[in-house]
């Protein structure tokens, strides 16, 4: 498919509805993993973390760094963390990897790579993630990892997420990022097509791009959208909409709306920049209710 992308807006998200929960325990709101936190990234695993219960998750386990992990559990209460035997340079141990694939296999849905940089281990895991069976995110360290597995992309029996800035866009295709820039929309086609995934291409405008080429425009953020953090909150909320059962499309689509919308309301409320990270995801649920979902 080719063509102008449609406007990501409350129209686009009417045809793309968010399941509808009942009372239940949460296990019914959905079982994810996150996967997340070098030795010196472990904020971006809590504020991931964060996103995906204000989205609605239900049951949640963080997988991270060992160095970090008691702090973590304190400070997020509300998810068990999993200690991570940590490499020499910070990042997840080789050995890990059949411990965090027998995790994933026991999830629905998990996100993997906030806070990780690209290694050989984030090579094999994301090969790993990519048959565990359950609804996966990739970001970060595993975007960059991922172009020697794009052939585990293509067979995978779910179409992955994923949610690269320019850099990231750029390793996944083999380009320079002005390349990225200059052509956002062509490439996400060009990525999403390669990799048989839901893709986002992150930036002022964002474009969320489906692999059949169909493509859609949001242009509603704001400049305080880009600060530390920014990216892992919003792979949060992705994996809690994906832990809810929201098919791929459907919970990047309504999680670049959310993220974008709760921008602008910090932007009118605190000023245009100086807001946190962890400030996008509080507005999430009245978003959410607000939108009658």
């Amino acid at each position: 498919m080719s063509g102008q992308p449609r406007l990501l807006d409350r129209d686009a998200l009417r045809a793309h509805p968010l399941p509808v929960h009942q009372a239940g325990d949460k296990s019914a709101h959905g079982n994810l993993l996150i996967i997340a936190g070098d030795r010196s990234l472990g904020g971006a695993a809590l504020l991931a973390a964060r996103g995906a219960m204000r989205a609605g998750a239900g049951k949640l386990q963080v997988a991270t760094a060992a160095s970090h992990a008691p702090a973590l559990g304190i400070a997020m209460p509300e998810s068990m963390c999993v200690a991570i035997e940590e490499s020499a340079d910070g990042g997840f141990a080789p050995g890990e990897l059949d411990r965090l694939a027998e995790l994933a296999g026991k999830a629905d849905a998990v996100v993997a790579g906030p806070g990780m940089l690209a290694s050989d281990a984030c090579e094999k895991l994301a090969a790993a993630l990519l048959t565990c069976g359950a609804e996966v995110a990739l970001d970060a360290g595993l975007l960059r990892s991922l172009p020697a597995r794009a052939a585990d992309s293509r067979r995978s029996d779910k179409q992955p997420i994923l949610l690269p800035h320019a850099g990231e866009m750029a390793a996944l295709l083999g380009c320079d990022a002005s390349d990225v820039e200059a052509d956002p929309l062509g490439c996400g086609r060009r990525c999403a097509g390669r990799y048989d995934a839901v893709t986002l291409v992150k930036g002022a405008s964002s474009h969320v791009v489906a692999p059949d080429g169909g493509a859609w425009l949001y242009e509603g953020g704001a400049p305080g959208l880009g600060v530390s953090g920014s990216g892992d909150t919003l792979a949060g909320i992705v994996a809690g909409l994906l832990a809810r059962g929201a098919e791929p499309l459907t919970a990047l689509l309504w999680s670049v709306w959310l993220h974008g919308k709760a921008g602008r309301r910090l932007s009118d409320r605190v000023g245009p920049v100086g807001f946190l990270a962890r400030e996008i995801v509080d507005e999430v649920p009245s978003l959410l209710r607000e939108a009658a979902v």
